[in-house]
Parts: structure tokens; sequence; C-alpha cells
């Protein structure tokens, strides 16, 4: 417990209390008002009463002691309450560094972004601006700042995001009270105009276009594989290829951090089936990697399969790779129930609505036919109808290969991912 002992002689005042080690001690107030004085006493008990048990003070009491400064602040590092707070921390720049050099559990993917948000903060701010002087206000002008940057909507909102994010941590230090962005948006928002379904059509014409087998196979373990690209392709290796239950395991970087989310069972759907064969047959004799041929990390595969669509006689689709995978899902969800179908895509049945599932066209003809012949319709169950995506579907739990997995795969829920972080063009 803390006390407030108060020189009858002077006026002078002080707070008493047990320090973790044991010892009695004292911080000194001097001539302050006892209602000051007992607003510093209950902040000191709580202080020794964390630091003695080894837990974390309560809210109020850390924003408290994150707004103290000078000589009170002194005091409480003296006796052992407070830790002493660096100067080069508690301005922007230096704090900024200090956090993203010390993240080093991130992938290199969220360590640009990082460092592109950094970068915005520091040009607006300055690098030298104290972390205690930026207020809500600031943080709403930044953001207006970052619009005027014409970024995207999507984009503005994840350097808002991770922005929220360095400002929380330094909550969580004690360098500031609070956080001054934690109101701006952060969640990534579906943008529906970006979204495009790649038919079989001109599926068909893009693999005609493929220079080679391994281009053949990258297409088709995006398109009819629903693998993220590039992370997932080119971490398949033969050994995870399992000819005989016609199923292969894919590990996924991205979702790897979720429990459960560091691989997945994929069905050889038989529009992959000929294409693996096809690069296991030219693979020399012991090669570890399905793909082998761009596994330079500065080989741009989007700029490449560009050229492939081109060559095609297409227009390349927004979110090449992205919408490869969408466009799967969207297929799959005609067939098989949706928690096995994000079981194989690897992202939950939030992203897969927010993120990936499309109306398609064929859609709306199938309503109209429905529709025209209402009779023929309500004799045709889901699992019967003939789609536009491919033959004629009657019973999937017999599918041949695709039985077993749909019973054995587990369908373990992976967090709200999935998304392959776009390479930044900043």
């Amino acid at each position: 417990m803390a006390s407030i002992s108060t020189d009858k002689r002077t006026g002078r005042r002080r707070v008493l209390f047990v320090a973790p080690d044991g010892k009695r001690k004292c911080i000194r107030l001097g001539k302050i008002a006892m209602r000051a004085a007992e607003t510093v006493r209950i902040h000191v008990e709580h202080l020794a009463g964390a630091a003695a048990h080894g837990h974390a003070p309560p809210d109020d009491t850390s924003q408290w002691l994150a707004k103290r400064d000078g000589e009170l602040l002194d005091k409480l590092v003296a006796v052992g309450l407070a830790k002493p707070r660096e100067d080069a921390t508690a301005t922007l720049g230096a704090w900024l560094d200090s956090y993203v050099a010390k993240r080093t559990d991130v992938k290199e993917s969220t360590a640009t972004t990082y460092r592109h948000t950094r970068r915005n903060l520091v040009e607006f701010f300055g690098a030298g601006k104290p972390l205690r002087e930026i207020t809500p206000g600031d943080a709403d002008e930044w953001r207006l700042y970052l619009m005027e940057q014409e970024l995207s909507p999507n984009t503005v909102r994840r350097r808002s995001a991770y922005a929220k994010q360095f400002f929380g941590a330094a909550v969580r230090k004690g360098i500031i009270a609070s956080n001054p962005f934690a109101d701006l948006k952060g969640s990534v928002l579906p943008v529906r105009e970006r979204m495009h379904f790649i038919t079989r059509a001109d599926a068909a014409a893009v693999l005609a276009a493929c220079p080679d087998t391994q281009w053949r196979l990258l297409f088709t373990l995006s398109r009819f594989g629903g693998l993220r690209c590039p992370s997932e392709h080119l971490g398949l290796r033969w050994g995870d290829i399992d000819w005989e239950r016609s199923r292969f395991t894919v590990h996924s970087p991205k979702t790897e951090h979720h429990p459960g989310g560091e691989q997945r069972i994929v069905p050889i759907f038989p529009e992959l089936r000929p294409h693996l064969e096809a690069a296991f047959d030219e693979a020399e004799p012991g090669t570890e990697y399905v793909i082998t041929r761009y596994r330079d990390t500065n080989t741009n595969l989007r700029t490449q399969l560009q050229r492939v669509i081109a060559k095609a006689g297409l227009d390349p689709w927004p979110k090449l790779f992205q919408n490869l995978r969408a466009t799967r899902q969207t297929e799959l969800e005609e067939s098989f129930p949706s928690h096995v179908v994000c079981a194989w895509i690897g992202n939950s049945r939030a992203v897969a609505e927010k993120h990936y599932l499309q109306v398609t066209p064929e859609h709306f003809e199938r309503a109209a036919q429905a529709a025209q012949n209402p009779a023929q319709s309500a004799h045709e169950s889901p699992g019967q109808a003939q789609t536009a995506h491919g033959p004629e579907v009657k019973k999937p739990r017999k599918s041949p290969g695709l039985a077993e997995c749909v019973t054995t795969c587990p369908g373990v829920p992976v967090g709200d991912a999935g998304l392959e972080p776009a390479t930044s063009t900043l």
C-alpha cells in the first residue's frame, strides 16, 4: 500500500510505499495540492503492485505514466517504478526505425509495406516530430495526404492499418498515452470492378499460347488448382504429390502463422493431372521442386503472363493470378460444399465471400432457363445441373480420386487471409 506524508512545517508532501525489493521508499512531491498528491499515490500503488507480481499495470495507470516527463518521471525511474525513456525513441523517425528493425518475424513483403508506410509518415510529419505531439486530427490529415498521392483506397487503408500498428506498439511501450491513428479504417474492401471470371475457353487459349510445360503448369496450378502465385507454386515439391490418391500437399507461407494454416491438401483435379505428368516426365532425376525455371525472386511472372495472354489474343484481366484463383473457387462452389472448397483453396468463408466468389454471366443464363422451364428445374438437384464450367457432375462424392479427399481432408480453419501480397510498384 502507498500513503501520503505531509510535513506540517513546510507543507511538502511525499508518497511512501514498499518497493518490489521489499524496501520502504518515497517519492518527494514538494508543495502540491492533496488531490494531485492522491492521484500520484494511486498510480504509484498500482505500479508497485504490478512490478511486485509481474503483471501489467491498469490501463489508466499506463496512460498516466506515458504522459509523465521531466522531474516526476526521473523520480519514478529512480525508485524502480518506470523505465528511463530514451529521447531518441520519442521521435517519429527513430521510433519507426527501431520498430521496423525489430520486426524480424515478418515476411519480406510485409517489411516492404512497413517501409512504404514509414516513408509516408516521415514525409508528412518529419523524422524529428515527437510522437506525443501527433494528434488524432493530424492522423486524419495524414490520411488525406495519402489520398492526394493517388494511391488506391485499399492501399490507403493498408498503410493506415500499419500506422495504427506502429503507434499501438508505442502505447504499449509507454512512450505515448493513446494511439492517434486508432480511429482510421484499415480493413481492405473488395473492389468488384477488378474481379474477373476467366472462362474455360479463355483458359484454353492461354494454355495454347504458353511457351513451355513449366508455364502451362504454372497457369493450371493457378486456374484449376487455386494456388497462390508465386509462393505456393515455388514451394511445391515432387514429394508432395500423391499420385495414387490423386492429391497433393500445398505449403502456404501466406497462412502458416495461423493454426493449421501451414499446409493443406488439394485434389489433383482432372485438368491438372496431364500438366503435372508432363512436368514430371521432363524433370531430371533427383529434381526436388516441381517448378524449376522461374525460381529467381527477380522473375516477374505477372509481366510474362501478360505477354502470354496477349499472344492468345486476349486482353489482360485485372489482378492476373488472384482472379485465376478466385475463378476456381467460384467454379468449385457449384459442385462441392463451401467448407470443403475453402479447405482446398486455403481461405475462410468470410474471405471467400468478400474477395473471391463472383456472379458470372452463366448464373444469369441458368436462372433464366430455370424460369422458362420450372418443371425440369424442380426435378434437377444442384449436383446434377449441367454447368458452363465443365461436364455434368451427378454425385461429386463418388468422383474418382476426389471422394477420399472430401471425407479425409480436414476442414482446418485458417485465418482471414488468402490474398497473395501484390508486388509493390512504389
